[in-house]
């Protein structure tokens, strides 16, 4: 496997030399930060990245990511021009020679937490969802400010988006996103590049929209949508995770060889459909990452991992969920299971 770190481009408060000090690292995980979601992204600003990147000796061969425009989802007129775009945006990352591009199909807003700093007993925070919390939220009353809040709607626009969604369930969801995939497979196979769908998060409806990358059942679905080993799966463990009946190292064997791209940490459950995020190790929460750790060796996981989310620690302050410290120390834990379940499983 191939260890990377997310970098949110030169605003990103952590740098690429931090990046690369980091043991084991290899490469970063980026995006053209700048173009609005259905443009077609310049040559230049991909090269800049990938510039970037290699004066600090780190690869960038995986896009998280390119959007997909809500008209895409919900099959709108303009959908058709907006998926040709999309395809030039694939080919010219392959030229770049980027092998994985992480998306995501989540209607309107992508994760949802309730809290960007809990407190924990150690004197960290971190990010958590309370689902009761979250089924009281109005999107159309009350002011947001959450990550997975695209706050470039106005109220209005945001109105207007919902409505559009009252008339498009899961079945046709799932139609929309097969014509979006029989589009831009093809073209991803012949750029060598490899798409790997992110699962939604929370893996449940949210204000009533429709979410259909949840669970081992759609999952199976999703890949037959479009049989080809470059439709794939980014694995995300706290998507997947904070489903309590989702059995995380049965999923990675069952999909083994399509999971392109794996997003790995852990999380607490505390409540039915309620969670925070935790430090990466299995003991911190609920979560056993050595037997997914397993699983993914086990399949001949040879794909991309980077630690996802981490606590803000050590008196941190950034992006939530993106400091350094936490995701350093989740970085080195992983790379140490897998180093051990490669020597000994293989």
């Amino acid at each position: 496997m191939k260890l990377t770190f997310r970098w949110y481009g030169d605003d990103d408060p952590v740098t690429l030399n931090q990046i690369r000090q980091i043991p084991t690292m290899t490469g970063i995980v980026s995006a053209v930060y700048d173009v609005p979601a259905g443009e077609v992204w310049s040559r230049e600003s991909i090269a800049a990245i990938k510039s970037k990147a290699a004066a600090e000796a780190l690869e960038f061969e995986v896009v998280e990511s390119v959007p997909v425009h809500e008209e895409i989802k919900l099959g709108a007129p303009g959908a058709a021009r907006l998926i040709d775009n999309y395809c030039e945006n694939v080919r010219r990352l392959g030229e770049a020679g980027v092998k994985v591009i992480c998306y995501n199909f989540m209607p309107v807003f992508d994760w949802l937490r309730t809290e960007l700093k809990r407190v924990n007993a150690d004197g960290s925070d971190s990010l958590a969802y309370d689902f009761d919390a979250m089924a009281s939220i109005n999107p159309l009353v009350q002011g947001l400010s959450l990550p997975g809040w695209d706050e470039c709607y106005t109220k209005e626009q945001l109105k207007d988006l919902l409505g559009q969604y009252e008339s498009v369930g899961e079945e046709q969801l799932w139609k929309n996103l097969q014509t979006f995939l029989e589009a831009v497979i093809p073209v991803a196979e012949a750029s060598g590049v490899n798409m790997a769908i992110h699962p939604d998060d929370p893996p449940w409806s949210v204000f009533g929209l429709p979410r259909i990358i949840t669970n081992e059942t759609n999952l199976a679905r999703f890949l037959k949508l479009v049989d080809s080993p470059a439709n794939g799966l980014t694995f995300c463990t706290g998507s997947l995770g904070a489903a309590q009946d989702n059995n995380l190292p049965a999923m990675i064997r069952k999909f083994a060889g399509r999971i392109h791209f794996a997003h790995l940490r852990n999380i607490l459950w505390t409540d039915g459909h309620s969670f925070e995020e935790t430090a990466h190790p299995s003991s911190c929460g609920s979560l056993d990452m050595f037997e997914i750790v397993k699983a993914l060796v086990e399949g001949g996981f040879e794909g991309y991992v980077r630690p996802d989310h981490g606590r803000m620690i050590w008196g941190e302050t950034g992006r939530f969920g993106y400091g350094l410290y936490d995701r350093a120390l989740g970085a080195t834990y992983l790379a140490g299971l897998f180093e051990a379940c490669e020597r000994f499983l293989k």
